[in-house]
C-alpha cells in the first residue's frame, strides 16, 4: 500500500486568527442580547451576564491606536526596538498586537490614533549564526502570526 505523503500547511500562531479562507481576519463572538464584541470565543457577556447564543463574527481588519509602548529591551532573539500596542477596533474590540512598519519613535513615528491595518504572515527568526528562518510547529506547519501597521494615507 502507498503512503500518502503529509503535506504541510500554514498555522495560526493563536485561535483567534483565521487565515484559511485567503482573507485572513479575528475570529470574535457579538452578545446576541447587548450587542458587545468579544475577540474570541465567550461563555458570558462581561457586560450583560448573558451566557447563551454568541453569535461567530469576522471582526474588522483596520483600527486605531489606542496607546502604545516603544520596547527598548526584549526576550533572546527579539528585534529592538519594536512598538507593542492596544489597537481598538471599530467594533469596540480592543487588541494587544505589535505595530510594524513605522518608525518606533513618538516624533517621526507611531502616534496615539494613528490608523492601522491588519497584516499577516510567517513568524520570522534568527538562528544562532543571524540567518532569517521561518518558524514551524513539531508537525512542520509554518507558524503565522498578525500584527497592525499604519493604514494606506494614514
Amino acid at each position: 500500500m502507498a503512503q500518502i505523503a503529509e503535506v504541510a500547511t500554514k498555522k495560526p500562531i493563536v485561535p483567534f486568527l483565521e487565515i484559511e479562507d485567503g482573507s485572513p481576519y479575528l475570529k470574535g463572538v457579538k452578545c446576541p442580547q447587548c450587542g458587545t464584541y468579544f475577540l474570541g470565543e465567550r461563555l458570558a457577556c462581561s457586560k450583560c451576564s448573558h451566557a447563551e447564543g454568541f453569535e461567530p463574527v469576522k471582526l474588522s481588519t483596520n483600527g486605531e491606536v489606542y496607546v502604545y509602548s516603544i520596547v527598548h529591551q526584549s526576550f533572546p532573539g527579539a528585534e529592538v526596538p519594536f512598538v507593542a500596542a492596544i489597537v481598538d477596533l471599530p467594533e469596540g474590540v480592543p487588541i494587544r498586537c505589535n505595530i510594524r512598519n513605522v518608525e518606533p519613535t513618538p516624533e517621526k513615528g507611531v502616534k496615539f490614533g494613528m490608523k492601522v491595518e491588519m497584516k499577516t504572515g510567517p513568524v520570522e527568526f534568527a538562528d544562532k549564526d543571524g540567518t532569517q528562518q521561518t518558524r514551524k510547529d513539531k508537525e512542520g506547519n509554518e507558524v503565522i502570526a498578525f500584527w497592525f501597521e499604519p493604514a494606506k494615507g494614514a
